[in-house]
């Protein structure tokens, strides 16, 4: 019979499916650990605020998301501009689920707007960065000699595309976006 996930490991799943699904602000503790199926007590034990929670949350989703677009860009067949289009393909495919909410970092970023300080908002700047600067390093290995600009170009239309796509519900913004990204790398390639 398999043993339960250490408790820790649980209260981050159950944070990281209801904030997703919720937001922050609309999930309160006690519903993350009746989720995790934990006591309150128990999820202080591990985590002194509801702050250092979200902290965690965006945290846990930092890997898993850059290895998400790793895999898109490397199982691509093509040039580098098919590639870096290929991630904007695959977040549209994504984002026709029912369940897609867009970009966890952006939206907690949003709901924290008024706290540039937090420790959440800290984690969510330094994925973004990490993509940014994973990004930068293909295009490096591509040869393109703006490789840094170019990455930042191609994370502005990505963000844009995921901030559009949650006005709209029309994923076609982020194919749009991956169109655009496909031109602009394939002309630095040149």
């Amino acid at each position: 019979m398999p043993q339960n996930p250490p408790a820790k490991e649980r209260i981050i799943d159950a944070a990281n499916r209801l904030f997703y699904a919720e937001g922050i602000r609309a999930v309160s503790v006690d519903a993350i650990a009746e989720k995790a199926g934990l006591t309150k007590k128990t999820l202080y034990y591990h985590f002194k605020s509801k702050d250092d929670l979200i902290e965690a949350y965006l945290e846990a989703r930092d890997q898993p998301n850059l290895a998400l677009y790793q895999t898109w860009y490397e199982e691509t067949a093509g040039t580098i501009a098919d590639k870096t289009e290929a991630m904007f393909l695959n977040v549209a495919k994504a984002a026709r689920h029912p369940k897609w909410k867009g970009c966890g970092f952006l939206r907690t970023a949003a709901e924290l707007a008024n706290m540039p300080g937090h420790p959440a908002m800290k984690v969510g700047a330094h994925h973004k960065k990490k993509f940014e600067d994973w990004l930068s390093a293909r295009f490096h290995e591509g040869g393109i000699a703006s490789h840094e600009q170019l990455a930042r170009h191609v994370v502005l239309l990505m963000d844009g595309a995921f901030s559009t796509v949650l006005v709209h519900r029309d994923p076609d913004y982020i194919e749009a976006a991956g169109a655009a990204a496909k031109s602009l790398v394939g002309a630095a390639c040149k």
